[in-house]
């Protein structure tokens, strides 16, 4: 197999693999504070829904970051495109930047989520403005994705 081609698939699976552990930990961080405030007050299950689940985008945009890889590749059909070594290792550095801000991304936003979650515990009529907190940071993640997605079209094999 070729150099280029290893890099490229590397890439993709170290995407995938890194944003979808760094949401697993903010997830996680915020189910853990959920079921903390549940365990006092079961109603406010259906506000603690959100809160606990939007960490959990980035390992979505990793997913699709490495699916774009992919897709280049024309690893989905018959017809394979094998990168250059240059354009592999081009690749694999963009999908390291992605991995790494998706990540980082996704445990500041699950800690977010849990301060979010504290605020509905003492205010369930906050969930609006509780929602906008980790949403600042989305932005960001957000923006790795799409830096990604415009520096992969740069790349052309």
């Amino acid at each position: 197999m070729e150099l280029g081609l290893i890099c490229a698939i590397a890439g993709a699976a170290i995407v995938m693999a890194i944003s979808g552990t760094g949401s697993s930990i903010g997830v996680a961080y915020a189910g853990q504070a959920a079921a903390g405030v549940l365990s006092e007050d079961p109603e406010k299950f259906g506000r603690m829904i959100p809160l606990i689940g939007i960490p959990g985008t980035q390992g979505f945009y990793g997913f699709l970051t490495g699916f774009l890889v992919l897709n280049k590749l024309n690893l989905l059909s018959a017809s394979i495109k094998i990168p250059t070594t240059s354009q592999g290792l081009q690749i694999l550095a963009i999908c390291a930047f992605v991995s790494v801000v998706e990540c980082i991304s996704a445990v500041w936003q699950g800690k977010v989520s849990v301060t979010s979650i504290y605020l509905v515990a003492k205010r369930p009529e906050e969930l609006g403005k509780a929602m906008v907190l980790p949403i600042f940071v989305e932005i960001y993640a957000v923006l790795g994705l799409v830096t990604g997605f415009l520096l992969l079209s740069v790349v052309k094999i």
